[in-house]
């Protein structure tokens, strides 16, 4: 089987970087940081978590995992003497909100670390490092925590509880090859004919396929990967050229074309406002 998340994060980077490890007593508030999620490990203690947005608070009574792949405004509420034990981590997606892993996840994600088993090894080793005053623990805690959100998406995939978008596709049977080969090369012209026999199915019911589970058509879905694309090696520096020959543009006019099209600026003025000054 075709690796499903290896083009996604050879393309779209994610770095953590722990900030605590220990008891959170009374109440706690995360302000959103662009750019930024979380990723919480709740392991012993009651919380009540109050989301932005959201007016009933989420009640957790069990050692649980809880991740805000976008910025999000959220409240911890604990006990005020016994608190609850927390082992944190900032969750920096490379290219921020146009981060197709973090864009294709609910605004938070709750599980119960009794529902995700495949997780006890990497879970054992991080509260061991948390716990730990052991030379570079930092960083063991930042590459663990990456190495967690690795095998949490597996965990969504392999029990279908993404209900659409990419990571949908991703873990349905016959689109997630289409996924990933689009995904690894995107330079390519992918006639709808050639889509469809890589999902194995006729070129109709592939089209309907893809745009119910996907919830977009694959020409749309490709144009949004190459732009995407684009946008990351235009904040790499990279020349005009060189990207539009690499997401599979036939050139500099044609890439600015498809980019205005897509996110109302040219890639130079887009460049310009992610950078200014």
């Amino acid at each position: 089987m075709a690796d499903r998340l290896a083009a996604l994060f050879a393309h779209f980077a994610v770095r953590a970087e722990t900030f605590q490890a220990g008891p959170l007593c009374g109440v706690n508030s995360l302000e959103p940081q662009a750019g930024r999620g979380q990723l919480h490990l709740i392991r012993d203690g009651g919380v009540e978590v109050h989301n932005d947005g959201t007016p009933e608070p989420l009640r957790i009574a069990e050692p649980s995992l809880l991740l805000y792949p976008r910025p999000l405004a959220h409240r911890f509420v604990t006990d005020p003497s016994c608190g609850a034990q927390f082992v944190c981590a900032h969750m920096a997606f490379e290219g921020g909100a146009g981060h197709p892993i973090a864009a294709a996840l609910p605004p938070w994600v709750c599980l119960p670390l009794a529902a995700v088993p495949s997780c006890a090894p990497v879970l054992g080793q991080l509260f061991a490092e948390a716990e730990a005053s052991h030379c570079g623990r930092q960083l063991m805690l930042d590459r663990l925590f990456e190495v967690l959100l690795i095998w949490v998406l597996r965990e969504l995939m392999s029990q279908g509880q993404v209900e659409s978008g990419m990571l949908a596709g991703l873990s349905h049977p016959k689109l997630r090859g289409t996924l990933v080969a689009l995904h690894e090369a995107p330079q390519r012209g992918w006639p709808l004919e050639e889509l469809a026999a890589q999902a194995g199915m006729s070129r109709t019911v592939f089209a309907n396929t893809f745009r119910d589970v996907v919830g977009c058509t694959p020409g749309v879905y490709l144009q949004r990967w190459r732009i995407g694309l684009a946008q990351m090696g235009l904040r790499e520096g990279k020349a005009l050229k060189h990207i539009a020959m690499d997401v599979g543009y036939g050139g500099e006019a044609a890439l600015s074309r498809a980019f205005r099209a897509y996110t109302g600026q040219s890639p130079r003025e887009w460049r310009k406002a992610e950078r200014p000054g």
